[in-house]
Parts: structure tokens; C-alpha cells; sequence
């Protein structure tokens, strides 16, 4: 007898940098259903450049030894071609790493030229509704540098990871306030991922006996929703690295699942989620670049929330980490020139 509980067609998913950290833990939760769902077949397709094959046909091993049900096939190689065939969604992890003491400008450099490949291959080889997600760093520029190799790509469709400074974030407030970090919501990162971003918590609210209170009211401690918070989340990746001597990757792995099941799924009503995206120039951030905003996602399509209070306070942080993306522009468009 056949099953009256048809699974839909498999999609296919590439992740870049694929024998590396970040990956190890990203494959398997994409592959358990934590980003497509329950019921969502994946392809996974896995993409490191050729010295890293070996590592790779071991991470393959590992991804069949796992016997996951919706598992479909694996395609590890280090051809674009094969890589970004027909794919739906799009983890582009792989990127020159940070290193202790590197500066972003260092990383800019070589990324740059990973980017245009990656966009131009995106353009040939993937689905025009392919959804990108940039985790390779410096994420928001090497997103906008891929759109722009991309152009048959709606630019909506290429974002760059900032919910694991929201993460980050929300983990901070619950621990602060000393509830589980699941009560914690709405709370904003702005601008780029790097030390020039802006948590903000402002709109954030915290759920304290079954009561919706705004966060700052419950903190009741401007002064450190201002100084220490902010500056702990900005450090929080560098102070990661200097701990395990090596960069985030297990709560890397985890923002991007949020990230892109969100960006698939649908956000919950009432709640905002910060992703680096394409601006329109909302709350005085220059256009096109790629910055992070607040917003709402419904049927794929993701909006920046309109309408919110902005203090001087965060109107000096916007410009500051907005005029970071501008410099990172022209410097990442010099070089795709050069």
C-alpha cells in the first residue's frame, strides 16, 4: 500500500565552506528539518575548494551515518556549477576566516573575489527565487558585492546574517533579568556585523508572569542598556575567539537556521526579527547598502517595520555604523574594479 502522507519534492540547499566549522553543526540541523520543517526533503549540496575534498568526503560519511529520514542525497564538490544547480536556499558560510588580531579590512579583500564568483555562479546556475543568506564575514558587504554579480536576482533575495547578534542579544537581557531567554523578544540589531552594530533594546519586550513589559522598564537601568550591553554584543565574537581560538560556530550554526526558517516560514505575529538586508534608506541609513533592520517576514517576503521611535542616542549609532558599510562599499567595489 502506498502512504497517503506524500512527502513534497526534496529542495535543493547549498552550503558553502562546507568541510568547515560553522558547517558541521549547520548540516545537520538543516538536514534534521529545523529550517524547511518536519516534512521538507532536502538535497544537500556542499561546496569547499579542493584541498578541503578530503575533509569533506569525511563530512559526507558522517551526514549518512547520521541516517537522517529526510536526508535526500548529498553532492560534495568544488565546482560552482554543481554547487549552485537548481538550489532553493543558499548558506554562503565559506569566507577567509578572522583570525585573532585581523582587522574586517584584511578579511575584505580576499572575500571580495569569493563574492563575485559566488554571485555570478548564483546568476547562471540557481533558481531566480533562490533565497541567499551571507554568514561568511564581512557579511554584509559580501552579500551586497554577490547581489550585484546576481542581477537576474531579485536583491530582496540576498540578506547577511545578524541574528546571532540578536541572539546574542536576547541572551544577554534574560540573563540580566534572570528569566528563560524564550521570554525575551523584539530586540533590534542595526547597521553592519561588526563592532560598529547597534543592539538595541528599546523595542524589546520581556515576558514576566504571563505580563508583556518593555524591556527597559523591567531593566530599569538605562545606563547599562546603553554602555555595557551594547558593548558586550558588539565584543561578544571577538571575546568568543579569544576564548576557543577559534571563531563562533556552533551558535553561528544556529542563527542561520533561525534566520532562514524564519525567512521560509513566516515570522509570529507581533514578533520582529533583525536581518542585514538591501536598504531603502528607512531611519536615515544610506541606500543601498546591505543593513540591518527590524523586520517582519510573511510568504518569503521579508518588511522593515515602519514607524519606530528613534532617540539620538540610536540616531548616532545608525550613522556610524551606516557610514562603516559606505567605506566597506567603495573599498569592496575597488577591488571587484581593480
Amino acid at each position: 500500500m502506498k502512504s497517503s502522507h506524500l512527502k513534497p519534492e526534496p529542495i535543493r540547499v547549498v552550503v558553502t565552506g562546507a568541510a568547515g566549522q560553522i558547517a558541521y553543526s549547520l548540516l545537520y540541523m538543516v538536514a534534521k528539518g529545523d529550517v524547511f520543517g518536519p516534512n521538507q526533503p532536502v538535497i544537500l549540496h556542499l561546496l569547499d575548494i579542493p584541498p578541503m575534498m578530503p575533509v569533506l568526503e569525511g563530512v559526507v560519511m558522517e551526514l549518512a551515518d547520521c541516517a537522517i529520514p529526510l536526508l535526500r542525497g548529498v553532492v560534495p564538490t568544488a565546482d560552482v556549477a554543481v554547487a549552485f544547480k537548481d538550489v532553493s536556499a543558499a548558506f554562503l558560510v565559506g569566507a577567509m576566516p578572522r583570525k585573532e588580531g585581523m582587522e574586517r579590512k584584511d578579511l575584505l579583500s580576499a572575500n571580495v573575489k569569493i563574492f563575485k564568483e559566488q554571485g555570478s555562479a548564483l546568476d547562471r546556475y540557481a533558481k531566480k527565487d533562490v533565497k541567499v543568506l551571507v554568514v561568511g564575514n564581512p557579511a554584509n558587504t559580501n552579500a551586497l558585492i554577490c547581489s550585484k554579480y546576481a542581477p537576474s536576482i531579485p536583491k530582496e533575495n540576498f540578506t547577511a546574517m545578524t541574528r546571532l547578534d540578536q541572539n546574542r542579544a536576547q541572551a544577554q537581557i534574560s540573563s540580566r533579568l534572570g528569566v528563560p531567554v524564550g521570554e525575551v523578544s523584539n530586540v533590534i540589531i542595526w547597521g553592519n556585523h561588526s563592532s560598529t552594530q547597534f543592539p538595541d533594546a528599546s523595542h524589546a519586550l520581556v515576558n514576566i508572569n504571563g505580563k508583556q513589559i518593555a524591556v527597559p522598564d523591567a531593566i530599569k537601568d538605562d545606563n547599562w542598556l546603553r554602555s555595557m550591553f551594547v558593548e558586550i554584543v558588539q565584543k561578544r565574537g571577538a571575546t568568543v575567539i579569544a576564548a576557543r581560538k577559534m571563531s563562533s560556530a556552533l551558535s553561528a550554526a544556529k542563527a542561520a537556521t533561525d534566520h532562514m526558517r524564519d525567512w521560509f516560514a513566516g515570522t509570529a505575529p507581533g514578533a520582529v526579527v533583525s536581518m542585514g538586508v538591501i536598504s531603502d534608506g528607512s531611519y536615515g541609513a544610506p541606500k543601498d547598502v546591505v543593513f540591518s533592520f527590524p523586520v517582519t517576514i510573511k510568504d518569503g517576503k521579508w518588511r522593515i517595520v515602519e514607524g519606530l521611535v528613534i532617540d539620538d542616542f540610536a540616531k548616532e549609532k545608525l550613522a556610524l555604523t551606516g557610514a562603516e558599510l559606505e567605506e566597506e562599499k567603495r573599498e569592496a567595489v575597488a577591488i571587484t574594479q581593480a
